[in-house]
């Protein structure tokens, strides 16, 4: 028998979940009890696992098909579990980050018996960490059929607001080249740090796009986030990095985000890598069923301000939003915690969305 009961109040259902820790590469025990849970206490869903991943989905042969996404790990236990409850309040490793929202959409699959659309659940592990090791990205691999849909709900948290689409993000390593020196004669060398003089003034300079896309604005940002270099403190170095990280508007392709970095620094005599990219995900919210859900949730919404998993449902041409308990600003916090109306407030919303008039 599974130890979660899914037809609970969403609330203590999340109080549940958080009880079993599943830090990244140890979520087996809680993929156990999802599974189970699932098998025993829905109908009409095939249930699968693909490692500590658990998803299902029904086949009711309904006009569109909605993904409700959740990711079962956490990062690592801060002294925040087991769960606790403080008035309006619930304390705990992954109450915001995300099992607030995995508990709501277990809770719909069990409780929500007029379907509109068909559904997949999709609840996978490792997303807290490198992304090479994501389970979502192992599902699109080994069983890309689960993850087709009209549009895709992801439970990551956002205070109980739609969060459409997301910023894409690029970080680039430049490199400086000088001639080393001793300090007291720095005439005799070429300090390679300060030939970062000019970037940074670029960057100071550097005026911020928004783009409002679907009633989204974004606004894109191109910051130095890293600078290193030296040999010691009598040396003129001959050799600097500073990491540059830009987020921008998903209306810019990868390739169009690096053009424009490039861009902005042309003409100075730089290294120029690329260290890390995702691209930003299109809010899509033309698209009639995900305006429906715009239109369940008081037709409130923004821009997704950061990089989450929807950018990989953009990718697969299926519109996407964010939408979950919780404040983002408390993710990974010791003092990690939910405000159980946001949990109230969600399942209310999306179980409306759900079900057929």
């Amino acid at each position: 028998m599974s130890p979660l009961d899914l037809h609970a109040d969403p609330i203590d259902l999340t109080a549940a979940l958080v009880d079993i820790p599943s830090v990244s590469h140890d979520e087996s025990a809680i993929a156990d009890a999802v599974e189970s849970a699932l098998r025993e206490q829905t109908t009409g869903f095939e249930v699968i696992r693909n490692g500590n991943a658990v998803l299902a989905r029904t086949d009711r042969g309904l006009p569109s098909r909605v993904m409700l996404a959740g990711h079962l790990d956490t990062v690592p236990i801060a002294d925040n579990v087991p769960s606790r409850r403080e008035g309006d309040l619930l304390h705990g490793c992954g109450t915001v980050d995300m099992k607030s929202g995995d508990a709501v959409f277990l809770h719909l699959a069990a409780t929500t018996r007029n379907l509109a659309h068909d559904l997949t659940l999709v609840f996978y592990d490792c997303e807290e960490i490198a992304a090479v090791h994501n389970g979502l990205g192992r599902i699109e691999r080994e069983i890309p059929e689960w993850l087709r849909a009209d549009v895709a709900i992801l439970g990551e948290p956002t205070g109980g607001l739609i969060e459409a689409g997301c910023q894409g993000t690029l970080r680039v390593t430049l490199t400086t080249r000088g001639t080393r020196a001793h300090s007291a004669r720095s005439w005799l060398g070429d300090n390679a740090i300060h030939r970062f003089a000019p970037v940074l003034q670029r960057l100071s300079d550097y005026t911020a796009r928004s783009v409002d896309i679907d009633g989204c604005v974004y606004r894109e940002g191109l910051s130095a986030v890293r600078i290193s270099g030296g040999v010691a403190g009598n040396v003129v170095p001959d050799a600097a990095e500073m990491d540059v990280n830009f987020r921008f508007a998903p209306d810019r392709s990868a390739e169009q985000a690096i053009d424009h970095v490039r861009e902005v620094f042309d003409g100075l005599e730089l290294g120029f890598e690329v260290t890390d990219l995702s691209p930003g995900a299109l809010p899509g919210l033309g698209d009639p069923a995900a305006a429906a859900l715009i239109e369940a949730a008081g037709g409130e919404f923004r821009a997704k301000y950061g990089w989450t998993d929807v950018s990989r449902f953009s990718a697969l041409g299926i519109p996407a939003v964010n939408y979950g308990p919780g404040d983002p600003n408390l993710a990974h916090k010791r003092d990690e915690h939910v405000p159980v109306h946001q949990i109230t407030d969600v399942t209310t919303v999306l179980r409306a969305y759900l079900s057929a008039p």
